[in-house]
């Protein structure tokens, strides 16, 4: 079997999702459990997963160097964005995401199901999911927003006086750094009232590999880049059981952790292809069916130990899956948000992996920012005086009215 080597990019298909059980449990005190979830929220994760291939696609069709992105953290946030929506706004959001239109709801509550079981399904492998609204003083959030806010992303809200940068700007990234175990300890350079709110959602994994590489077996290596570039690179080395499948594009393998709740797989190419061919051959069969072509095989595996960070803004891709209502600074709805006209100024995502012989550790920090709409001009109203009216001359710091009168044409 050829030696398994990758490209940093494939590493977008880190496994953030539950998968299925790999081999024996060597710990009996830490069983694998599935995710139990409601038949509706069940059929939004097949929905997600396919969302989640796509996302990568759109990623790896403009990024100019190795990413990381989190195509979960991305739905969480897409979540809270769609609670604000109403009308053909949300229906846009709700199609990039997969789902039908009208389903904010049912997209609340499979959120919600992912948020308190994922963290939960490995206690070797520590994942934690936090979401926020950060929003300035002044700037009013509709109760039942905040309440659905709270009660399906458990998000921390908080009102902030954005006239004070530095104090808010610290608050915000502080709050990234707290829940992201200082892996991503900043993601906003400023603070002003030019966006007078902020959603986010961060993620942090850790995980333990289920058969670690030895330290000494670790060795520099030749990696080939797409280029026909060549370097020298710390390659992890061993021969185990892992889960596996090919087909004529690419060879795929699961690397376990902990209990199995979670694995890392990885698509490498073969000769004559690229990782653009391996995602675009996803697309076709789904993740879903490829996964479940896995079987248990020896395998020789080689696997670069690296660290990669990678930050993105979304406008344009989300725009071109579908949902450029959102960003219009005239049309958009996000009335179910607040009062006050707002449209998506931004979303971005921010990530980081480290990928040794003892496991993986990444971070994750999706962000959107609000703007306030421009109401544009106000049409012309009517004055025409042609009939009696009363006149004040005032002063205008205090208001005091020198002279009044009344004009009747008499």
């Amino acid at each position: 079997m050829k030696h398994l080597s990758i490209t940093i990019a494939t590493l977008a298909i880190v496994a953030f999702v539950s998968c299925e059980k790999i081999g024996g449990d060597n710990d009996k005190n830490n069983p694998y459990k599935p995710l139990e979830l409601t038949t509706k929220s069940a059929e939004f994760v097949q929905k997600g997963n396919d969302f989640s291939v796509e996302f990568i696609d759109r990623i790896d069709a403009v990024a100019k160097s190795d990413y990381i992105i989190s195509p979960l953290s991305m739905q969480f946030l897409l979540g809270m964005v769609l609670d604000g929506a109403q009308q053909q706004t949300a229906d846009e959001i709700c199609t990039v995401l997969g789902y039908g239109q009208g389903e904010k709801e049912a997209v609340d509550q499979y959120c919600l199901s992912m948020l308190e079981q994922l963290p939960n399904m490995d206690k070797k492998t520590k994942l934690t999911i936090a979401n926020a609204l950060f929003a300035d003083k002044d700037m009013p959030v509709l109760d039942a927003y905040k309440e659905n806010a709270v009660k399906f992303y458990k998000a921390e809200i908080a009102n902030l006086d954005f006239s004070n940068g530095a104090s808010s700007l610290k608050t915000i990234n502080d709050w990234c750094s707290k829940n992201t175990n200082g892996m991503i300890p900043k993601v906003l350079d400023n603070v002003t009232t030019d966006i007078p709110l902020y959603l986010f959602n961060a993620m942090y994994f850790k995980g333990e590999w289920k058969e670690k590489f030895k330290t000494s077996d670790t060795a520099d290596e030749t990696f080939t880049n797409e280029g026909g570039a060549q370097a020298k690179v710390k390659m992890m080395k061993h021969t185990k059981n892992h889960e596996y499948t090919e087909n004529e594009v690419f060879q795929a393998v699961s690397l376990a952790y902990g209990n199995s709740a979670f694995s890392m797989v990885v698509l490498l190419p073969k000769t004559g292809h690229k990782v653009a061919d391996a995602i675009a051959s996803l697309k076709e069969t789904g993740w879903d069916e490829l996964r479940h072509q896995m079987y248990t095989h020896d395998v020789d595996l080689w696997l670069p130990k690296f660290e990669a960070k990678y930050g993105i803004r979304l406008n344009d891709i989300l725009i071109s899956m579908g949902m450029p209502l959102a960003f219009d600074d005239q049309r958009a709805n996000f009335s179910a948000l607040s009062d006050f006209p707002l449209y998506l100024k931004y979303v971005q995502q921010d990530a980081i992996i480290k990928v040794d012989e003892e496991g993986t550790e990444a971070a994750v920090v999706s962000h959107a920012g609000f703007g306030k709409m421009d109401a544009g001009p106000s049409p012309a109203v009517t004055f025409h005086a042609d009939h009696p009216f009363l006149y004040l001359i005032t002063e205008k710091s205090t208001g005091a009215i020198l002279f009044a009168g009344k004009y009747s044409g008499e």
